[in-house]
């Protein structure tokens, strides 16, 4: 054991600093393991992955010798919300106990912060659906005009999806850099600045692979060197990178240039009569390419999209629209910082447009004979997987494929987003990795599958690295039953939503609600949503809320029944009597008509491997246990977990979901549910 292992060690042990210090601190083993494999692996400049269940204490463990070791460390977590938590309360407990002073700060993405320039554009120039929306506003104002840091977590009750966001922040799209004329006051350029003079940085990973996309594209860096590195939440980052080491465009972010590029005009005289013209055909173009699209499923790949004539040729019209606007512009750039701006973002756009139009044409030819398609998955989504014209969706990912990368298209209900997206980003992040020579420990309560961690070291490019696996401390056989119902239909056919929630009523009467029932689709969340109102608990159902309000209510009811998909599998941190049911529809696995997860599948066929086996099992199973994580938050909670998918006990991969579990007591009867719940 290293020097700093055994310091860190000594901290989080009886009589330490931490229990002579913080308030309800007890010392854990597990936890002591932990902080002394986290201690050596920064010690030594190793990588380490480690399985920390949940009550371990992984955030202590890691802090400790992060603060103890002096070193220039970056913590990364996996959302904002986690970010602001361990910034602002973790941390200063620790350091306090600690009595280190070491310099920390706290740094997100810059459209998290207040952005003066477009603030003040705002100003008489925005438009407002409802006197709210303009009141918020005048709130956002009064604000700004105080904030120090210009974080817009600051302002409480301000959506994360509010409309008035993308008018006060800036984006790596918009944002004019040095140019602005606010640049000296930027609330951006002053929180890189206090990261860059800090010893411990938090930053979420988005901000993290940010910075890792853009060092690889030479554009330089956005977070400080560092000598190591806490991924916490690690399970979420090779998904996450997939989108950042990729490319796209989105209706939204054309749109926002098309009002942009209008009020940069009352800078310029005579600019409007310029621009109004081509910003109002792009505005059609978008309209018109969107009701084209209304004839595809929501989501596929761009040879998909590609084959309807009318969806192709609304992208020859917007990049023709693009390039106009462009033009118009060009002679005004140098009349204001905005419109270089806008002229560059233009021009951006449309040759992301173009690549991503014409850059997998030589993908989409496949041969009659490719195998791509046969027996590449099983059929494990349990709802079925939407048609794609009457070609196999398997044919259509492996055709957009080749080459590394597969081209695909999203719908949203008034907008659509086209995105390239490389299959493996095990090389980027490798490489960063090794050239870093930092530290690197990569943590979450939900990494290993069957005891191992092959899947996911494959996905973060780690070779041999050292790993550590600490289950849950908590008393599983006492705390929690795991109650398997009998006599369910498969979960694929017509009856089984109803038969579940048939099966899963008794549960709730005897646990009077406090419930929260995740579902595998949107239908199913809505079909239950439907069956389980005039119950006589209070129902709180995902989409009704905000995620954040939706969560605060169902804690404050006491006997409520909460209903999300799997947006909510993370995030749901509710201790005590208020949960004390989860309840799991289906086994979460990937939907097979994915076109990004299908072009994964025949990546693994391609290289010898079993799709099943090493990609579709894998992650189903770690996605089981995120959503298995929300009932057990303490030591005192009491829960009963039910799993309703037959294929837990009817199939043989589902030894390996039980095997990966916390270690319950199993249950095919509702008499021990019941009885659980009478001895509370």
């Amino acid at each position: 054991m290293s020097r700093l292992a055994h310091a860190s060690h000594e901290a989080l042990s009886d009589g330490g600093a931490l229990a002579e210090r913080v308030d309800g601190f007890v010392a854990r083993p597990a936890q002591q393991r932990l902080t002394a494999a986290v201690a050596d692996a920064i010690d030594q400049r190793e990588v380490l992955l480690a399985e920390a269940g949940t009550g371990t204490g992984k955030t202590y463990a890691y802090l400790v010798p992060a603060l103890l070791s002096g070193l220039k460390t970056i913590v990364s977590t996996g959302t904002r919300a986690l970010q602001d938590q361990l910034y602002h309360r973790d941390l200063p407990r620790v350091r306090e106990a600690l009595g280190v002073g070491l310099r920390s700060a706290l740094l997100k993405g810059r459209a998290n912060y207040l952005c003066l320039y477009r603030l003040n554009q705002a100003k008489g120039e925005a438009h407002f659906s409802s006197p709210e929306q303009a009141s918020q506003f005048q709130r956002i104002v009064a604000w700004g005009g105080r904030t120090r840091a210009g974080d817009m977590a600051e302002l409480e009750g301000l959506a994360d999806d509010s409309p008035l966001l993308p008018l006060v922040t800036s984006t790596v799209d918009n944002c004019l850099g040095s140019e602005c004329p606010f640049y000296e006051d930027c609330f951006v350029v002053q929180a890189r600045q206090r990261a860059q003079a800090a010893d411990l940085v938090v930053v979420n990973h988005h901000l993290l692979l940010a910075d890792l996309a853009l060092k690889q594209e030479g554009f330089g860096e956005i977070l400080p060197g560092a000598q190591a590195f806490v991924i916490d939440e690690a399970h979420q980052l090779p998904e996450l990178a997939a989108s950042f080491f990729g490319e796209g465009f989105g209706m939204r972010q054309i749109q926002e240039l098309g009002r942009d590029c209008l009020a940069e005009c009352k800078q310029t005289t005579g600019a409007l009569a310029v621009v109004q013209a081509p910003v109002r055909a792009l505005e059609q173009a978008l309209r018109e390419l969107r009701a084209a699209m209304e004839a595809l499923p929501p989501r596929g790949t761009r040879y998909r999209a590609l084959t309807l004539p009318a969806v192709a040729d609304g992208l020859d019209v917007l990049a023709d629209a693009l390039g106009a606007l462009e033009d118009a512009m060009t002679p005004l750039a140098p009349t204001s910082p905005g419109f270089d701006a806008c002229v560059a973002r233009a021009r951006d756009l449309g040759e992301r447009l173009e690549r991503w139009r014409d850059g997998g044409a030589a993908s989409d030819a496949f041969e009659e004979g490719d195998a791509g398609s046969e027996a590449l998955v099983e059929t494990v989504a349990g709802d079925g997987a939407g048609g794609d014209g009457g070609v196999d969706p398997a044919r259509l990912a492996a055709a957009a494929a080749r080459g590394g990368e597969v081209y695909w298209y999203e719908l949203s209900p008034r907008g659509f987003r086209c995105q390239r997206t490389p299959l493996d980003v095990s090389a980027p992040l490798r490489a960063h990795r090794e050239s870093s020579r930092a530290a690197w420990i990569f943590t979450s309560a939900t990494l290993a599958v069957g005891g191992g961690f092959n899947h996911v070291g494959r996905k973060l490019g780690l070779f041999d690295p050292d790993t550590l696996l600490e289950p849950s401390p908590f008393d599983w056989p006492r705390q929690a039953l795991c109650y398997l119902p009998r006599n369910l239909p498969e979960p694929n056919t017509r009856t089984f939503g109803a038969a579940m929630l048939e099966a899963v009523r008794p549960v709730l009467d005897a646990s009077n609600g406090r419930a929260f029932l995740l579902f595998a689709s949107h239908r199913a969340l809505r079909e239950a949503a439907q069956a389980l109102r005039g119950a006589p608990w209070p129902l709180f159902v995902q989409g009704e809320s905000p995620k954040a309000e939706l969560l605060r209510r169902f804690r404050e009811s006491g006997n409520g029944v909460l209903l999300g998909s799997a947006t909510f599998r993370e995030g749901v941190d509710v201790a005590g009597d208020a949960l004390s049911v989860v309840v799991i529809d289906k086994l979460p696995f990937a939907a097979p008509d994915d076109p990004v997860f299908e072009a994964r599948l025949d990546a693994v066929r391609r290289r010898g491997g079993n799709p099943f086996r090493d990609e579709q099992l894998p992650q189903a199973v770690i996605a089981l246990k995120q959503g298995v994580g929300r009932l057990i938050r303490t030591e005192s909670d009491r829960g009963v977990l039910v799993l309703c998918d037959p294929r837990l006990t009817g199939k043989p991969y589902g030894r390996v979901f039980m095997e990966s579990l916390p270690s319950f007591t199993v249950t095919r009867r509702i008499e021990d549910v019941q009885a659980f719940f009478a001895r509370a």
